[in-house]
């Protein structure tokens, strides 16, 4: 009984034993806490948008190569810095073809935002709704310019361009040739006469300064034709004047228009040209200190009067980008911009922040004192349809008399 009771207390305490090594089912343990590891994040870097670029297209009808094309260049290339975010597309077309081709575009719809020319058309096309009324958008941006220049722009009170700079024909000449220049009709008619070439361009829009000379008027304050009888006969002497210059020129085998007279006065041998003063840039690279202007000579019936014009910015109705082409327009008739244009290309600006010390555009600017303000009205029309052909008279041999008449008679029709 001993051993028995031996051999059972053997057992008890083997199977304890076993328990405690593992072989009954593990207690279970606490679970261990452990904190989330830390992450170190930096807040996210703020990245700029991309800018917004907006394409403004424009166009120019500035000659290749010629001062103002130049000039032009380079102010649209310190653009390109100062105005990033504008795209400016530039297209060339020839002047006898921009009116045309704008006019054109904007009535299929298309066209560009904006283009500068003189403002020959602006009547006719406020007429047929081809430019935008710029009033609105424009209000309280024109302080810099002047007034003479905003009527320029403007059509029945409101406002159709931005004006950039003031243009007329004037008398140019070469001081080394010609000390002082003619002040009156019968000086310059000397002057040809005696074999001083003088390249004067005969042309209804050129030769318009001489009806002044003579008395001539085309219209009243009214703007309707003056055909009274005393007033064709200041216009027949006006013009049978300028049969008389042209014969001489045609005599002598002189250039009797702006373009074929360049050469011959930029070359040193003609002494003086009738042109206007988009030609300046050319004339003074060509002939520096010794270049001058001055009025188209007064006549018996008083100072001459040329036809004043406005180059201006013009905006197209179809452009969905008015507002961006009248900025890069601001910027390019900017104080900066318009000086640019004056000294190199011969600009009159319109913008009076410019300090004038060129004599040359105090010279222009005195010539452009007594000039007739070129009408934006429709009977302009008739002036351009009924007083161009003077080859009539200096070709054909049409006497002056009945050739102002016809023309009259054909204008108030």
């Amino acid at each position: 009984m001993k051993k028995l009771g031996l051999l059972f207390s053997l057992l008890v305490v083997a199977s304890i034993v076993l328990t405690a090594c593992g072989g009954a089912a593990p207690a279970t343990e606490a679970p261990v806490m452990t904190e989330a590891p830390v992450v170190a994040t930096e807040a996210p870097v703020a990245t700029e948008a991309p800018m917004e670029v907006t394409e403004v297209t424009f166009w120019h009808a500035y000659g290749t190569g010629s001062a103002e094309e130049t000039a032009l260049a380079a102010i649209l290339a310190q653009a390109a810095i100062d105005l990033p975010q504008y795209k400016i597309n530039v297209l060339q077309v020839p002047f006898n073809d921009i009116f045309n081709k704008y006019d054109t575009d904007v009535a299929a719809g298309g066209g560009p935002d904006m283009f500068i020319a003189p403002n020959d058309n602006l009547g006719g096309q406020v007429r047929t709704g081809t430019i935008a009324d710029i009033t609105d958008i424009a209000a309280g941006k024109l302080g810099d310019y002047s007034e003479l220049s905003q009527g320029g722009m403007m059509y029945d009170g409101k406002l159709y361009g931005l004006p950039e700079s003031l243009k007329a024909v004037a008398f140019w000449y070469n001081t080394d040739l010609l000390p002082t220049p003619p002040a009156t009709t019968d000086e310059l008619k000397a002057l040809m006469e005696g074999g001083t070439e003088i390249s004067i361009s005969y042309g209804c829009y050129h030769h318009w300064g001489f009806f002044g000379s003579f008395g001539g008027q085309i219209f009243d304050d009214s703007y309707a034709f003056v055909a009274d009888e005393a007033n064709q006969a200041n216009m027949t002497a006006a013009v049978s004047y300028l049969n008389d210059l042209y014969q001489i020129s045609k005599t002598n085998s002189w250039p009797k228009n702006d373009s074929d007279g360049l050469a011959p006065f930029t070359e040193g041998k003609a002494a003086a040209i009738t042109n206007g003063n988009w030609a300046m840039g050319d004339y003074r690279k060509a002939l520096g200190d010794k270049l001058a202007v001055a009025p188209i000579p007064a006549g018996p019936g008083g100072a001459s009067n040329p036809l004043l014009g406005v180059d201006g910015y013009y905006f197209n109705p179809n452009s969905a980008n008015q507002e961006a082409a009248l900025e890069v327009a601001l910027y390019l008739t900017n104080t900066a911009a318009s000086t640019a244009m004056m000294n190199d290309a011969g600009h009159v600006p319109a913008n009076t922040t410019v300090e004038v010390t060129d004599p040359l555009i105090q010279g222009l600017l005195d010539a452009f004192a007594t000039a007739y303000f070129r009408p934006q009205v429709e009977a302009m029309g008739n002036y351009w349809g009924n007083f161009c052909g003077t080859d009539q008279v200096f070709e054909a041999g049409t006497p002056a008399a009945d050739w102002v008449k016809a023309g009259f008679e054909g204008a108030t029709k």
